[in-house]
């Protein structure tokens, strides 16, 4: 398990999803979601051209980004080659997990089963992708607290800013932000003020959260805190 990874996303708590037809400036999206408060960004795999942006953004200087929808070690190969500085995959996919392994790239495994959350955790996920979370809720969370009380999960599918709170006071490491961030709409058209309102608006609305759940947990790296973790 990369500690680092984990302790940054135990942090920041939000992981940004871009699922979008075109992407006119990826490290002008990065920029804008972190104005945001968003810094951890997944770059789906069913982005067209989804290497070259992120060879575009991490040589500007962006940092914290991820490739999702990964679903074989070649791809999962070249992502890595392209920047990507973890992987996300939509189901348990051992391949992929080797690849990640052999590289020293985290990566996040899809589940939803208790069978799916123990198989990702045997094959080495660095925290575990709960999807689609709003099929079960945030009590989900708490129930699968109990044969996995140190599993870093993560919920996705179906979170904005009304429900992503009660995800993490739940229990969730974090929370993927889909649509309601960045819709992608707003991303083909390059409108960054209103990515930057819409991230902003999101963490926002997890403060309160944010702040109970440090308080009652010790898994934050103080190393982090400091802001030297570098993924």
């Amino acid at each position: 398990m990369n500690t680092n990874f984990l302790a940054g996303l135990s942090q920041d708590r939000v992981i940004a999803v871009v699922r979008a037809p075109e992407i006119p400036d990826a490290a002008a999206l990065c920029a804008a979601l972190r104005a945001g408060g968003i810094r951890w960004i997944e770059f789906t795999r069913t982005t067209p051209g989804l290497a070259t942006h992120l060879r575009r953004a991490v040589a500007r200087g962006a940092d914290g980004i991820g490739a999702g929808t990964v679903m074989t070690a070649e791809q999962a190969e070249e992502l890595i080659d392209a920047g990507a500085r973890y992987l996300v995959t939509p189901g348990c996919r051992p391949d992929v997990a080797k690849a990640a392994s052999a590289a020293g790239v985290p990566v996040v495994m899809g589940a939803l089963s208790p069978t799916e959350v123990g198989l990702a955790l045997d094959l080495g996920a660095d925290a575990v992708k709960i999807f689609p979370a709003r099929a079960f809720g945030p009590r989900y969370f708490q129930d699968l607290a109990g044969p996995f009380p140190d599993a870093p999960l993560v919920a996705s599918g179906g979170v904005d800013a009304d429900n992503a709170a009660d995800f993490l006071k739940a229990g969730a490491r974090a929370v993927c932000a889909g649509s309601h961030v960045v819709p992608p709409s707003v991303v083909a058209a390059g409108d960054w003020p209103e990515i930057t309102r819409r991230a902003r608006a999101f963490t926002d609305s997890l403060a309160d959260a944010v702040v109970r759940t440090r308080s009652r947990r010790q898994w934050i790296n103080p190393s982090r805190l400091s802001g030297n973790v570098e993924v």
